[in-house]
């Protein structure tokens, strides 16, 4: 193993020592040992770290905990300074990317199939193995993504899961060419989604409930914003909810024209209503939900972020702010992405 750091070096990381609302302080400041990488896993210094829902999902239990102490945060931007045996995927130095989806078996028929994101042995960062709120993480080297160059610190950390996520809702979608894309929440994952949308020509339609969100969905070229339950003045040919609220759920199946199809990009959702067949599924509406991410899916977002130049909006926190961050997109005062500086790059 490539080792620079002194066996027993430790780091600073903020971890969920036991679930608890947001109001509670769940996530504290804790002491750890510097993490060893095992055979084909990379240790990366951990450079920047978006802010996701769902560590606030895991923060206040919505989310379980795998086990406990675990050290949320799976948006990872950093270098690898140490290599595991075996793990000769990327070079000490390399900028590298750690994101929700951890591993797979890779032996199953849902992996053999290209569906590796329905692995059900799959495991998952700051959930299943600690994240990135900590100075050192490590990660199996054929789960990390090189980064675009052109992209920096803190605009490629939220693409690694906020945009790998909305860009496969926006897949599962099946939004036509041109068509009209209905939106329901418009946070950090929204805001993404919706430049891609608009870059391959849709009509943009947003329904959320947050003025500073409204302004940014105005901005970036949305035809129509209005509340999170309102009806658009257009019937929708797909729409995607980002919102972790089931009561938009019929809200959504009702704006959708003939044929056209609803994805769900949460991982955690309150109740769903009871749906009415004609008013919501009849006419061929169809209802998807969003399962993780495959890594072809990472790879595809990251290619297309570097080219359209995705303008991603960010409220930077210092890790030492890491709990006031996520108490903010808890409250929703967050424009865009929120995201952790935990260090700078060693070459600057």
């Amino acid at each position: 193993m490539d080792a620079p750091l002194t066996p027993g070096t430790t780091m600073r990381a903020w971890a969920v020592e036991r679930p608890a609302p947001i109001s509670h302080r769940p996530l504290v400041e804790v002491v750890r040992r510097v993490p060893a990488p095992g055979p084909g896993e990379v240790l990366v210094r951990v450079r920047t770290c978006g802010v996701c829902r769902t560590d606030l999902h895991l923060a206040e239990g919505d989310l379980a905990p795998r086990h406990a102490g675990i050290v949320p945060g799976h948006q990872v931007v950093g270098e690898v300074v140490a290599r595991g045996r075996r793990a000769e995927r990327f070079q000490i130095g390399d900028r590298v990317g750690i994101a929700w989806l951890r591993s797979t078996c890779g032996q199953c028929r849902w992996c053999r199939s290209g569906a590796e994101n329905l692995c059900p042995a799959s495991s998952y960062t700051g959930w299943d193995a600690d994240g990135g709120f900590a100075e050192y993480a490590v990660v199996p080297a054929a789960f990390a993504y090189s980064l675009p160059a052109g992209v920096d610190d803190v605009s490629a950390a939220p693409l690694l899961c906020a945009g790998i996520i909305g860009y496969r809702a926006l897949r599962r979608a099946a939004l036509p060419p041109g068509g009209r894309l209905g939106i329901y929440g418009f946070g950090s994952s929204a805001h993404l989604t919706a430049q891609i949308a608009l870059a391959e020509g849709a009509e943009l339609y947003v329904m959320t409930r947050g003025t500073a969100a409204r302004a940014l969905a105005e901005e970036l070229g949305a035809a129509w914003v209005g509340p999170a339950d309102a009806a658009p003045p257009q019937q929708l040919d797909a729409a995607v909810v980002f919102a972790p609220a089931g009561e938009l759920v019929p809200v959504a199946l009702e704006a959708l024209d003939r044929g056209g199809t609803l994805a769900l990009a949460g991982i955690h959702m309150s109740q769903v209503p009871a749906l009415d067949y004609e008013r919501h599924l009849f006419y061929e509406r169809d209802l998807r939900s969003v399962t993780s991410n495959t890594r072809a899916d990472g790879e595809e977002l990251l290619r297309l972020a570097a080219r359209l130049r995705l303008d991603v909006r960010t409220t930077v926190h210092p890790f030492g702010q890491t709990d006031t961050a996520l108490a903010a997109v808890a409250a929703g005062q967050v424009a865009g992405s929120a995201v952790v500086r935990v260090s700078e790059s060693s070459r600057e």
